[in-house]
C-alpha cells in the first residue's frame, strides 16, 4: 500500500515548477496497485504538454521518492 502522505510530500517538490508556469497539481487518489491519479490545474490543465509533464516530472519524482508508486495518470473528473 502506498503511503498517501508521502505522495503529498513528493508533490510539494513538483509544485514550484508547475506554479512558475501558472499551473498546479492536485492529488485525487492512490489505489491499491500504486496508481496515483492527479488533476493538473491552472495553465497545466488542457496544455498540449500536460502528458509529458505527468510522465517526465510528476511520475518520475513520485516513483523516485515514494515506494510502491507504479504509475501516474490524469484523473477522470
Amino acid at each position: 500500500m502506498v503511503d498517501r502522505s508521502l505522495v503529498e510530500d513528493a508533490l510539494e517538490l513538483v509544485r514550484p515548477a508547475l506554479q512558475a508556469d501558472g499551473g498546479d497539481v492536485k492529488l485525487i487518489d492512490v489505489d491499491s496497485e500504486g496508481v496515483v491519479s492527479v488533476e493538473l490545474q491552472g495553465a497545466c490543465k488542457g496544455c498540449p504538454m500536460s502528458q509529458l509533464t505527468l510522465s517526465n516530472s510528476v511520475e518520475r519524482i513520485l516513483k523516485e521518492r515514494v515506494p510502491g508508486v507504479t504509475k501516474v495518470i490524469p484523473a477522470e473528473l
